[in-house]
């Protein structure tokens, strides 16, 4: 990828679970491989921390962002390996019935350079029969996040922000060389929208687009699309992973 400088970027593919310290070894893992490959800005998909059962196992095994297992463990990786590492996003417990779906920009430094809380809140039923309610179990975001990075600012968002272009164009218009979209998509979804709207966001904003996702069958039931993606800013897939099936 090139914005200032360039420099090569890394979608991490999972299968999360209702298990939070494994989520984080298996992250952990496939972040180290992406570094060992040269990989200096490396992402990890939306709900890195868990895909629980249901609200309630949510609730159980998420934390206030100070008791978070999750934030040390990625800091000390970005640490380590010396790469920029964007958690996608993670459940972090904000009240007694509700979490914010919050994604993190770790610097090379360990710290932690932008948080991004997702605004646009997956309610949708689908043709399926699916039918989906975060905003039941989910405090929304209000502001959107420009982070800066050392290769330009990069613009953080979560799933289904991708549905509402407005978010991308005012990211754009404050610098925005590139975009996350750490997402969880529905199999349907993805396969009607995934790849026409991530080339969307690109081709539109003359930007590149980060967009690492869960893929397969996750032991809540649910099924997610896989299929992460990096695109240019002229629509070209520039790296693509499969269904995680």
């Amino acid at each position: 990828m090139t914005g200032p400088v360039s420099f090569k970027a890394a979608c991490v593919q999972l299968r999360a679970s209702g298990d939070v310290a494994q989520n984080i070894r298996d992250t952990s893992a496939l972040v180290r491989e992406a570094a060992g490959q040269g990989a200096r800005f490396i992402a990890t998909p939306e709900n890195t921390n868990i895909m629980a059962q249901d609200g309630r196992a949510k609730m159980a095994a998420t934390f206030v962002e100070a008791d978070d297992p999750s934030l040390p463990a990625f800091s000390d990786l970005a640490k380590a390996l010396n790469v920029w590492l964007l958690i996608g996003s993670l459940h972090i417990k904000v009240s007694d019935t509700r979490t914010a779906n919050r994604s993190y920009l770790f610097a090379p430094d360990g710290g932690i350079r932008a948080r991004y809380t997702k605004i646009h809140l997956f309610d949708s039923t689908l043709a399926s029969g699916e039918s989906y309610r975060e905003s039941s179990t989910v405090e929304a975001g209000r502001e959107a996040v420009l982070a800066d990075t050392e290769f330009g600012p990069v613009g953080m968002t979560v799933c289904y922000d991708l549905r509402f272009p407005q978010l991308y164009r005012r990211l754009t218009h404050a610098g925005a060389f590139a975009f996350t979209i750490p997402s969880s998509f529905t199999v349907p979804t993805g396969e009607a929208h995934w790849h026409v709207l991530m080339r969307a966001r690109a081709i539109e904003n003359g930007a590149f687009v980060i967009a690492p996702a869960q893929g397969g069958l996750h032991a809540n039931g649910r099924k997610t699309y896989g299929h992460s993606l990096i695109v240019g800013p002229w629509g070209e897939v520039r790296g693509a992973g499969g269904s995680g099936n």
